[in-house]
C-alpha cells in the first residue's frame, strides 16, 4: 500500500518533461503540477487527524486505497493540463491520508521497535520513488501513451486494497490509540515537538521538493543526456531505500535531536558541492550521498515525533505536524520553477532587488539551477545553524 501511494507522489517527476513536450507549457507550469501533488497531500493530513479519533486507523487506510485507484482513473482520462493538475491533486490526496493514519499504526503494531517498523515501511515507500523513472520509460517506449502509466497505478491500488481488507480482518489490531479523541488538545499538548518536526522537515523538504522534480532537467543543463539524467534521478532515490532501513535502526539507538540536525547539515553541505560540480562522476556520487542523506532524515523524524508522542496524543499530534510540515514544503517545486523561469513572483523580486544600491538586481531571464539550489541550500544551512544554537542551550524538547 505504501509503495503505491508514494509512488502515486512521485510519478509526476519523470512525466514532466512529457508534459511540457505533450501540452506546450513551461517549467513554471510543470512545477506547479508537480506542487499540487504535495499540496494534495497537505490538505487532507488535519481532518484525517480528526478522523482517526472517531474511526480505527486501519479502516482509513483502506479507504486510502479506493481513492486512489478513482484519483488514478481521472487522471489517465484528462485532456488537459489542467485537468492533469486536478489529478495531481487527488493522487497526492490519498498519500496524504494514507500517511497520517497508516504511521502511527505501524508504530502501535510494533511497540518494542518502532525505528525498525518505520524503516521497513520506509523502505517499501521508497522502492516506488526508485522505480519511478525506470518505469515510466518503460511504458513510454512500450505503449509511447504516458496515460497508460495512471492505468496501471489504478489497477495495482484496486488489486492491493482488496488483498489489504482481507488482511486486516484476521489481524489483531492494537487499541493503543483508543484514548486519543482530542485533536487540539493533542496540539497543544504537544506543540514544540509538532513545532520542531515541522521546521527541520518542512525547511529540507522545500529544497528536496524542488530538487528531486526537476532533478532530470537540472542535469540536463550540466551537459549529461536524456537518458542519463534520468538514471540520475532513479539513482537519487535508489540510495534511499538503505537509508530508511539503516536510519531507522540508528534512530533507536542515538539521541534524537542531535542526529536529525547532523543529517540536516550533511544534506546542505552535499547539495552545496552538487551545485559546484559538472563532471558526470562526482555528480554520480554526490546523486547517491544527496539521495542516501535525506532519506535518512524521514524514519529518524517519524521515529522521534511517534517513540516520543505518548498514547493518548499520538495520532492526534502526528496530524498536526504531518499537515504543517508538508504545507511547508509542497511549495518547493513551484518555487523553483518561478525562479527558473524567470516572470511571475521572480519578476517581483527582481524589481524589488533593482531598488536597493547595495544588491545586484537579478537577471531578467530567470536563474540557473546552480544558483537556486545554491540559495536553497544556504537558507537551510541559516536554519540548522538556528537549531543547533537553541540545542546547544538546551531550548529543544530532546
Amino acid at each position: 500500500m505504501v509503495l503505491l501511494v508514494n509512488l502515486a507522489r512521485v510519478i509526476f517527476a519523470p512525466l514532466l518533461e512529457e508534459f511540457i513536450a505533450v501540452f506546450g507549457i513551461g517549467e513554471a507550469t510543470a512545477g506547479l503540477v508537480a506542487t499540487l501533488v504535495w499540496v494534495g497531500s497537505a490538505v487532507p493530513r488535519l481532518p484525517t487527524g480528526w478522523l482517526l479519533t472517531r474511526v480505527p486507523r486501519h479502516r482509513v487506510v483502506l479507504a486510502t486505497g479506493g481513492i486512489l485507484t478513482v484519483a488514478s482513473a481521472f487522471t489517465a482520462a484528462a485532456d488537459s493540463i489542467v485537468m492533469v493538475g486536478v489529478g495531481a491533486l487527488l493522487m497526492g490526496l490519498s498519500s496524504g491520508v494514507y500517511l497520517v493514519a497508516a504511521n502511527p499504526l505501524v508504530s502501535e503494531l510494533y511497540p518494542e521497535r518502532v525505528g525498525r517498523a518505520l524503516g521497513v515501511h520506509g523502505t517499501a515507500a521508497q522502492l516506488a520513488a526508485v522505480i519511478a523513472a525506470p518505469f515510466v520509460t518503460l511504458v513510454l517506449s512500450v505503449f509511447v501513451e504516458w496515460r497508460v502509466v495512471f492505468v496501471c497505478i489504478g489497477v495495482a491500488a484496486f488489486l492491493a486494497t482488496v488483498v489489504f481488507y482481507r488482511t486486516a480482518r484476521r489481524t489483531e489490531l492494537p487499541a493503543a490509540g483508543a484514548a486519543d479523541r482530542n485533536l487540539l488538545g493533542a496540539a497543544r499538548a504537544q506543540w514544540r515537538v509538532i513545532l520542531l518536526g515541522v521546521v527541520i522537515l518542512g525547511s529540507t523538504g522545500f529544497v528536496w521538493q524542488g530538487l528531486f522534480n526537476f532533478y532530470e532537467l537540472y542535469m540536463q543543463t550540466k551537459g549529461l543526456g536524456s537518458a542519463t539524467a534520468k538514471n540520475t534521478l532513479t539513482l537519487l532515490f535508489a540510495a534511499g531505500v538503505p537509508a530508511f532501513f539503516v536510519s531507522g535502526r540508528l534512530a533507536d539507538r542515538l539521541p534524537p535531536v542531535p542526529y536529525l540536525l547532523a543529517i540536516v547539515a550533511a544534506f546542505v553541505v552535499a547539495v552545496l558541492a552538487l551545485t559546484a560540480t559538472s563532471d558526470l562522476v562526482p555528480i554520480l556520487l554526490l546523486t547517491a550521498v544527496v539521495g542516501y542523506v535525506v532519506h535518512s532524515l524521514f524514519p529518524a523524524l517519524d521515529t522521534y515525533l511517534l517513540d516520543t508522542l505518548p498514547d493518548e496524543h499520538r495520532g492526534s499530534a502526528y496530524a498536526v505536524y504531518s499537515a504543517g510540515m508538508m504545507i511547508v514544503q509542497a511549495t518547493g517545486s513551484s518555487a523553483v520553477g518561478v525562479l527558473r523561469e524567470g516572470h511571475g513572483a521572480y519578476d517581483v523580486v527582481r524589481a524589488a532587488t533593482a531598488l536597493l544600491p547595495v544588491v545586484d538586481p537579478l537577471p531578467p531571464g530567470g536563474l540557473s539551477y546552480d544558483a537556486i539550489f545554491t540559495g536553497l541550500s544556504l537558507g537551510l544551512a541559516v536554519v540548522v545553524s538556528a537549531l543547533l544554537a537553541l540545542q546547544r542551550f538546551d531550548r529543544l524538547p530532546n
